[in-house]
């Protein structure tokens, strides 16, 4: 049975021209994943459907568990037969959930795989699989080649040799780092002193010369981004190194002192950002590891993550405008997991928009939980309705998975569905001239202009 059809997600004949004439068939920049380096160095081969499909997919985990599923057949020991098995009863249930059109895209632009999967086609789609992957071309660079990705940017801790990017330079595809600081940043989480220590720093100065020594060689091993995970934005003034000071001697730290160093160790980082025309990602509102239990056994980003609600208008004005002060205010990107921000960080943006760039502040596209149809709908109605979306970046894949970018696809389709029916509706008219700039500067171009790859 035929599920993905040509005109799939498509739901006007303005959007049919759009994807089909100008979105289909543009080359992917993956500006924000979590493929790892060393899979792809290394061209990994997968050992069976699981291990690409399921390995290291909390998305999927998340249902699994919701579908009563026990997690040795999701995380645990279980054969891994079994597991995927313990997917395909679950996939049938999903019905609204990005994940069902994912999964079929996934199994169709890869193995040809036009059946759905359930419990019935589960052997026969395992099988196949599982005869392609044992191939060359299903290995990890295969892949990346196979979804026509141009530039891939992985997220990578400061103290990170980049030893694999090197390697990698090779690679018809660009695989760049991306500079990820929060274990230096998070100063509250337990982690922080043991890797304060293990980078060989005594003093706040000697943290913040060790992040512009680290920043620069990343920039050398052409790095171009940036990206702070926050649960909220902070904001506080105060002295930074007497914090710092306090907490390797074992005090315990207030709210605030909290505050004041991790805005102090932002504003730097920011500052040599600027300084190299790198971009700023902020990635705010979401509340880790709330399943102790599950957290001691596992470990994070196993899927036990949720939505904050932190309010993030005030301090992240504050945030910006402290940088702007100095003319070191870098390209930012603003991402919240919780979708009432929409609007405030669409509005924050229009406040710091500044010449030559265009669009240099801009509002990520729909994040994690909010990676679904009404999310990315969402967030580009508020970006039309208060901003430029004809300069929007467009989509990533935030993905651990190889098999993750027909999402860019899935993307598209919604984006020219949602525009087709604004022409369709008289609210824009039928320019096609206009709108193949528009689509294919949100699809490709806009992307590849802002960090100038």
């Amino acid at each position: 049975m035929k599920f993905i059809t040509n005109d799939f997600m498509l739901h006007n004949e303005t959007a049919k021209k759009l994807f089909h004439e100008y979105a289909e068939n543009l080359p992917i920049i993956d500006y924000h994943c979590h493929l790892s380096p060393k899979q792809i160095a290394e061209n990994y081969q997968f050992k069976n459907a699981y291990d690409l499909f399921l390995g290291g997919d909390h998305y999927k985990w998340r249902q699994m568990r919701s579908n009563g599923i026990e997690e040795k057949y999701i995380t645990g020991d279980g054969d891994d037969y079994e597991k995927f098995m313990m997917f395909a009863r679950t996939l049938p249930l999903l019905i609204g959930n990005p994940l069902y059109h994912w999964t079929h895209l996934e199994l169709l632009r890869y193995f040809g795989i036009e059946d759905v999967l359930n419990e019935k086609t589960c052997k026969q789609i395992w099988d196949k699989c599982n005869e392609l992957l044992a191939t060359e071309d299903f290995r990890a660079q295969a892949l990346i080649k196979k979804s026509n990705v141009e530039v891939v940017c992985t997220t990578d801790d400061p103290a990170d040799n980049l030893k694999y990017h090197k390697e990698l330079k090779g690679f018809s595809t660009k695989v760049l780092p991306t500079f990820r600081p929060d274990k230096c940043v998070e100063i509250g989480k337990e982690p922080f002193i043991d890797y304060i220590k293990n980078i060989g720093v005594t003093t706040f100065e000697e943290l913040l010369n060790w992040l512009t020594s680290r920043i620069e060689y990343f920039a050398q091993a052409g790095c171009k981004l940036s990206d702070h995970g926050v649960e909220y934005v902070p904001y506080a003034e105060g002295d930074a190194s007497a914090v710092f000071a306090k907490k390797m001697k074992g005090g315990q730290l207030t709210a605030e002192e909290e505050d004041i160093y991790k805005t102090a160790v932002i504003r730097h980082c920011a500052k040599e950002y600027a300084r190299r025309s790198w971009t700023l990602q902020i990635h705010m509102g979401a509340i880790r590891n709330n399943n102790t239990n599950m957290y001691n056994k596992l470990g994070p980003d196993t899927g036990f993550d949720s939505v904050h609600d932190y309010p993030v208008a005030q301090n992240l004005s504050k945030l910006l405008d402290s940088l702007e002060k100095e003319d070191l205010l870098p390209k930012t990107i603003l991402y919240s997991l919780n979708p009432k921000d929409n609007y405030v960080l669409a509005t924050m943006l229009g406040n710091f928009q500044k010449a030559p760039t265009a669009a240099k502040l801009q509002l990520g596209s729909g994040w994690w939980f909010n990676d679904q149809r009404d999310g990315m709908e969402a967030q580009m109605k508020a970006l039309a309705n208060l901003g430029i979306l004809g300069k929007f970046i467009g989509m990533l894949t935030d993905s651990r998975s190889f098999v993750s970018y027909p999402r860019h696809e899935y993307f598209r389709r919604i984006m020219c569905s949602l525009i087709g029916s604004w022409v369709e509706n008289g609210e824009y008219p039928e320019d096609y001239d206009a709108l193949k700039t528009i689509v294919e500067g949100i699809s490709y171009k806009n992307a590849k202009e802002y960090f100038n790859f």
